[in-house]
């Protein structure tokens, strides 16, 4: 049996990418039912219509609350009966009304080791900050910014005079594959 899942993203959609791959593959036992964007113009939009995964697309301007927007997507994803939510570069903090419909069923991934760097641009937090060390976290989300329980962290040395874009770099292809491999072993196990 698979895991039916909807994966919300903001932007390019490269983790989504490696996640309907893995899908397909069935390296990740996991069926996505729904991708879910708050950015009207992200490229992942375009992925997911060609790979034909349904969308949700919304803007937040148009609502007057983060409440209002997350009744419309707990509409969608019961619709689409998903079981988990897994973040892939969503860029905007899940509120209460999401959290309580599906209680430590919203996994994230970050790229650094929590809860150092938390937020935006962690890997240029890390470099700037001069650090011999960072990596990815798999985290449940919480009501804070990447403060939620660790499930997973895969570390990478940084090397001397390594430039910003190769760390980014290896912190991306690194991402793919140990997200879902974690993601594998949480549906594996059915609970957090």
């Amino acid at each position: 049996m698979t895991m039916p899942i909807a994966i919300f993203a903001s932007g390019n959609g490269s983790n989504f990418q490696a996640l309907v791959e893995a899908t397909a593959s069935s390296e990740l036992l996991a069926t996505i039912k729904l991708l879910v964007c708050d950015n009207p113009n992200a490229y992942v939009i375009e992925r997911a219509q060609k790979l034909g995964i349904p969308t949700f697309i919304f803007n937040p301007k148009n609502y007057a609350t983060k409440a209002d927007f997350e009744k419309d997507i707990i509409e969608q994803l019961n619709e689409h009966a998903v079981s988990y939510i897994v973040l892939a570069g969503y860029m905007r903090l899940i509120g209460p009304t999401l959290l309580n419909a599906f209680p430590k069923k919203i996994i994230n991934i970050h790229p650094s080791l929590l809860p150092s760097f938390p937020g935006k641009d962690a890997i240029g937090q890390a470099f700037r900050a001069g650090v011999k060390q960072t990596g990815i976290t798999v985290h449940v989300v919480d009501e804070g910014m990447d403060t939620g329980p660790i499930i997973a962290q895969k570390p990478i040395n940084i090397e001397d005079n390594e430039s910003l874009e190769s760390i980014e770099a290896r912190i991306h292809e690194l991402e793919h594959d140990f997200y879902k491999a974690t993601l594998q072993m949480v549906f594996r196990k059915g609970e957090l």
